[in-house]
């Protein structure tokens, strides 16, 4: 049985369905709970109203019980859900499934179709991973917990305290892992912005802190949203320092090969038009 499993029967949660019981049980130990190798943060709700917990807090796991990241993860399978001006990504290990972003309120039915393509239930959705705190990703997070009741909810710093959940939202921070997913803090889009790293398949879940641009390029986020250009930028930087085949993003067409170089040639084209704070 996963940490995640005995946190939500400690927590008092609902029970794990037979099916997705099954599938969980005897899975090797790279682990499907949060990893920390930093310690984590939690704050006080801001306007939002939601709720921010610790990894420790949430999973139940004595203090120090996860200190390395998780041991031969086989990659990823991945599902763009393809909401119009935004995308949310459902991934997939093991017939367990995590969901990263939900979308604008009442994109709950065209995730629901995507696992259903994927012959997945919504009690084989372990994770629900919002990449930042905008309306349009963590729009369809009350509905999509309210349906995976099994998962549990991870977010960054600052951002977590924002999405409406039926339980704590677990902060994860820089180098955390959560289903096998190194967790990259990208903050800038908004303070704490994360990324995902599937290091065994190469696949890097960019969330905001990049946008998909036309002929496989990359771009920097709009700065219209953003609250921090610079900080972005910083964070650019950093995901161009990583190794990845594939990048998917919150906005625009995934690129599907040498996403990193892509990054990269981004990085250069920065350095030639310096950041505005």
């Amino acid at each position: 049985m996963t940490d995640v499993t005995v946190a939500k029967m400690m927590r008092g949660g609902p029970a794990v369905g037979r099916r997705a019981f099954l599938t969980r049980l005897g899975r090797t130990a790279f682990g499907v709970a949060v990893v920390s190798t930093l310690p984590a943060c939690s704050g006080a709700g801001d306007a939002g109203g939601g709720r921010g917990a610790s990894p420790a807090a949430s999973t139940g796991r004595a203090s120090g019980a996860a200190s390395a990241a998780p041991t031969a993860a086989a990659a990823v399978d991945w599902r763009r859900v393809d909401l119009g001006f935004v995308s949310a990504y459902i991934v997939v290990r093991d017939g367990e499934a995590a969901i990263v972003d939900t979308g604008v309120a009442g994109s709950e039915g065209d995730i629901e179709e995507a696992l259903t393509e994927l012959e997945i239930a919504w009690s084989d959705v372990g994770h629900v991973i919002v990449t930042h705190r905008h309306p349009d990703h963590i729009g369809s997070a009350p509905a999509v917990l309210e349906r995976a009741s099994e998962a549990t909810a991870y977010a960054g710093p600052g951002d977590a305290e924002a999405i409406d959940a039926p339980e704590a939202v677990t902060v994860v921070s820089d180098g955390d892992h959560v289903f096998g997913l190194r967790v990259v803090a990208t903050p800038g889009h908004t303070a704490g912005h994360i990324s995902l790293l599937d290091e065994a398949g190469g696949l890097l879940v960019a969330g905001d802190a990049l946008v998909g641009a036309d002929g496989g390029t990359v771009s920097a986020p709009d700065p219209q949203f953003t609250e921090d250009m610079a900080r972005a930028h910083e964070s650019i930087r950093k995901l161009a320092g990583l190794t990845f085949t594939t990048v998917v993003f919150g906005h625009g067409e995934p690129v599907s090969s040498a996403a990193d170089a892509a990054v990269a040639e981004l990085v250069a084209r920065l350095s030639e038009a310096p950041a505005a704070s």
